[in-house]
This record gives structure tokens, sequence and C-alpha cells, in this order.
């Protein structure tokens, strides 16, 4: 039986993983997230919830006791919680990390998609990101990168996958589809150690239309 922390755990990619592994593994949930009250509890005796912030040490600390596995599904000042969490995984020797980000991370986007990307996240904001990667990739942790295209709440799991140092294919992806790839990330590890990979749906590559679309209503 895995141990699980799982930071961010109010996400909407992260609510459908902790459904996902409740229902289809035997693995414990340590969940954490800034407001407590927005999640309730299915199996007590599989999960347990922490409120607070991830930048918080004295939290961490207490979280990463005796975990397997730390899944990041953050928002905010990615560089510091990438140090955050390394110093802490380091601390309680934890060697499995799933960090989720998106796409033109190593500006691997092809435009117009990738332009779009760059200035609708903020280049500031998408240059905290690529620290926080680094940050990472330097560590000698296990960890796995997902570069996620624009994500969409679609139920169906259709994805293709990319690696570091390849273009990155397509415009959107399902959160589901990202939630499919991290099950199989924690449970197959040894497939994906030390990889960063461009998830997005086939057949998409020319969609920024309705991209742009979707995104005004959303």
């Amino acid at each position: 039986m895995k141990n699980i922390l799982i930071l961010g755990a109010n996400g909407r990619i992260a609510r459908i993983v902790e459904h996902r592994l409740l229902n289809e593994s035997d693995v414990k949930l340590t969940l954490v997230l800034r407001n407590a009250s927005r999640l309730a509890i299915a199996i007590p005796a599989r999960e347990k919830l922490i409120e607070g912030d991830v930048n918080d040490l004295k939290l961490l600390d207490v979280a990463m006791s005796n975990q397997d596995v730390v899944y990041v599904n953050l928002a905010g000042n990615m560089e510091l919680a990438a140090r955050s969490i390394t110093k802490m995984m380091n601390k309680h020797a934890i060697k499995q990390l799933i960090w989720i980000t998106g796409s033109g991370l190593y500006h691997e986007t092809p435009g117009p998609f990738g332009s779009w990307v760059e200035k609708v996240v903020g280049h500031a904001a998408k240059n905290d990101t690529r620290r926080a990667a680094k940050v990472i990739e330097e560590s000698e942790l296990q960890y796995t990168i997902i570069r996620a295209a624009y994500m969409t709440d679609e139920s169906n799991i259709d994805y293709d996958l990319t690696q570091k140092g390849e273009l990155f294919k397509g415009t959107m992806v399902s959160r589901a589809s990202i939630a499919d790839l991290i099950l199989k990330i924690i449970f197959t590890p040894k497939q994906y150690v030390r990889a960063s990979l461009g998830i997005s749906k086939p057949g998409t590559d020319n969609l920024l239309p309705q991209i742009k679309i979707m995104a005004k209503t959303q």
C-alpha cells in the first residue's frame, strides 16, 4: 500500500486523481489545501486532510512523514514551492515527485498557440514555472514533470505524450486524461523517472480559435 501526499488537493485534476485512487487502489491519501472545508472525506480510514500553505516548512514536515509519492497540483509562486517541497522531500527521503505545469516550459510549443499561452499566462509567471522546473530537474528526485496543453473538463481520456527536447503537439487536453497519466506514473514509476512529458489530445494542433472562445467563458 502506497502513501500519497497531494499538495493542492482541491484542484480539479487532483479531485479526479483522488476519486480514482480511492476506487481503483488501496492507497492512503494525505490531502493538503488552504481551506479544508472545501473537501469532504469519503473514506476516513484512507484519507487525511491538512489545512495550510505548502510553503510552511513545518506543515510540510508533518505532511511528508511516511509518504511514498508527492503529487503537486499548485498555482502561485512555483519556484518557492519547488524549493520548499524538494527540501522537505530530501529530509524525509521521499523520491517520487509528480509536478503539473503548462506547455511552453522550454519554449517548445509552436506558434500561434505557444505565443498565445505565453501572453495569457504572462511572461513573468512562465519564467517562474521555468525556474521551478530547473530546481526539480537539478535535484536527485525521481521526478516526473507533466506539461499540459489547454485543459478542458471533457470526460474522455485520449492523449499523446511528447518528451523534453521534442516539439509540443496539440493545443488542448482533458483533465481526465492528465489524471489518467498521473495514475500510470504512480503505479509504474520506472517508466517515467526523471521525465518531462508534454500531454495533449491527438488531432488538436490547430484549435486555438476554439480555445480562445472557451477561455472567454471560463
